[in-house]
């Protein structure tokens, strides 16, 4: 199960650079299901997202290299790119922020998505002085939404 918040960020922290980040590259075969493929650094995956916004059933599985790039030629939409910054939360060990900084077709676009254990967790979180607006429930910034704007 996913437990996930976004927000969309205008404002990152000026240090965000300095923290450990992926490149990640992913395109959807289907988006009702969110089918998805994802290269992120040299690894592989296929992602199946069951409906919902705050929560959802997410399933991994991995791919090899020739299998991805056969199935992201595959892709409705346009392919996402992004560097996502692993920030950790400060007073909660066990949480940490996903920045994600757009490239692309998307470039300045910036999210901050944070995962949760629970659904009281999710609820309760308060955010950084940085995060803006609190996008998760509008689904508007999903990436399958994303990837198939015109």
């Amino acid at each position: 199960m996913e437990i996930e918040r976004k927000y969309l960020v205008t404002s990152p922290p000026e240090n965000y650079e300095s923290f450990p980040h992926h490149f990640i590259e992913q395109g959807y075969l289907s988006t009702d299901p969110v089918v998805r493929v994802r290269k992120e650094d040299e690894s592989y995956i296929l992602t199946y997202k069951s409906k919902g916004l705050l929560a959802r059933e997410e399933y991994n599985l991995p791919l090899n290299e020739d299998s991805y790039h056969h199935l992201i030629s595959k892709t409705d939409g346009c392919v996402l790119t992004k560097r996502r910054y692993l920030i950790p939360v400060e007073h909660c060990d066990h949480l940490t922020i996903e920045l994600d900084v757009f490239e692309g077709r998307y470039e300045g676009l910036m999210l901050a998505e944070v995962e949760f254990e629970s659904l009281e967790e999710a609820h309760s979180f308060i955010p950084p002085s940085w995060f803006g607006k609190d996008v998760t429930l509008s689904g508007e910034y999903q990436n399958s939404r994303l990837s198939q704007m015109p």
